[in-house]
């Protein structure tokens, strides 16, 4: 039989696939994550993983062991969680993360929702900047947080498409496409794009910031910013453009900053997201109240 702390350590490496990520997510020493490792190949009887000096992998048994074992334990983990909730009841508190002046006018009307429906739960929302968003929501320091699709992350569930809007694309307002109504996705060869924080998930940089155009040109990467506003500070100053939602313009109108649609890209998507070992009664509830608000107006 495994031990919590087993599958803890295996479930952690098969997604981190670096030693010290792990020890740091589970709050142990190195050593105590390759001791568990090692023990757990021995009692299996085949390796799990291959370690170089650069990278850790799954092995073919390590990749079937995992693909096996972590819904099972998600499943239990929900269970478990269901069970407290059952428990207590749809009472306590759930805090709830936005980044900019849109995600929270957005997160304050589902929290009124949400009251209505459970007046024995409190919602705290919290200003998240874009490097804390992750980060907090893997602490445990939030339980919801709104943010932009893509997102495709390891123990991260994201909830039902919130609001879909037209991408616009920030340029400097002395910039030439200032001047122009519109831009197309392989425009963007022709200015520096700033960077996401990397605290944000690859399949989101990746979305936001691609390094080609649709038709195979380079992409220059620009540097990058840890908050909103630093984002546009840079844009006014000329160091580069970004990809923006259509909110934009009305919550972040600057006389240094210009907006102008990409007339060929894909719209920008939001929607909630939450730990899979996170999934409560009362996020559950949230997230319905959050559906429940942007489909009815």
């Amino acid at each position: 039989m495994l031990e919590r702390h087993e599958l803890d350590a295996f479930l952690t490496l098969a997604e981190e696939l670096h030693f010290g990520r792990t020890a740091e997510r589970l709050r142990v020493s190195t050593a105590r994550i390759s001791q568990t490792i090692a023990k757990l190949e021995r009692r299996a009887g085949v390796p799990l993983f291959t370690r170089t000096s650069r990278r850790v992998e799954l092995t073919r048994a390590g990749q079937q062991l995992y693909e096996e074992v972590r819904p099972a334990w998600d499943q239990i983990a929900a269970a478990f969680a269901r069970a407290i909730d059952a428990g207590r009841g749809l009472t306590g508190t759930l805090r709830v993360a936005f980044v900019g002046a849109a995600g929270g006018q957005l997160l304050a009307g589902a929290a009124e929702v949400f009251r209505r429906r459970l007046p024995d739960c409190e919602v705290q929302l919290r200003e998240a900047q874009m490097v804390d968003l992750m980060p907090w929501l893997r602490d445990g320091q939030i339980d919801l947080a709104l943010g932009t699709f893509p997102i495709e992350e390891p123990g991260i569930v994201t909830g039902p498409v919130l609001v879909s809007e037209a991408r616009m694309l920030a340029v400097p307002a002395q910039h030439a496409f200032a001047r122009r109504t519109s831009v197309s996705l392989d425009d963007l060869a022709r200015v520096k794009l700033l960077q996401l924080p990397d605290t944000l998930p690859v399949s989101l940089r990746q979305d936001r910031t691609p390094r080609t155009t649709p038709n195979g040109r380079p992409i220059e990467p620009g540097p990058a910013a840890s908050t909103f506003n630093e984002m546009l500070t840079l844009i006014g100053a000329g160091h580069g453009a970004f990809p923006v939602g259509a909110q934009a313009r009305r919550y972040y109108a600057r006389p240094d900053v210009a907006y102008v649609l990409i007339s060929d890209a894909p719209p920008l998507l939001w929607g909630l997201l939450w730990r899979a070992d996170g999934a409560t009664a009362r996020v559950r509830a949230f997230a319905e109240a959050a559906h429940d608000l942007v489909t009815s107006s």
